[in-house]
């Protein structure tokens, strides 16, 4: 259960739960980003928000520490993906729950 109050606690911020989203839907599950996709990808996160991207990396930083994405860097860039075994364990953590 520990795991998942670290998960749903980073997921209650607006802001992060608003940025996990965009990760999802830009890559969903197994996605496997070409090196032309990489590019600015958290450069690219940054600009669906009015958020310093000093900002929109601490969040980030807080959804990996809480498993729920993977990143990866490349050169000067970082990319994100979610973590798929953490997106089935909220999943079946929520069907037990109905």
């Amino acid at each position: 259960m520990t795991d998942l109050a670290k998960i749903f606690k980073a997921l209650s911020d607006e802001n992060r739960l608003a940025i996990f989203q965009v990760i999802r839907e830009r890559c969903g599950p197994g996605c496997q980003l070409s090196d032309e996709q990489v590019g600015s990808y958290v450069s690219e996160i940054a600009q669906h928000f009015d958020l310093a991207l000093s900002t929109v990396s601490h969040h980030l930083k807080e959804l990996r520490n809480a498993g729920l994405i993977h990143c990866k860097k490349q050169g000067q860039w970082v990319y994100c993906t979610p973590n798929d075994a953490v997106l089935e364990q909220i999943e079946a953590f929520v069907q037990r729950a109905e």
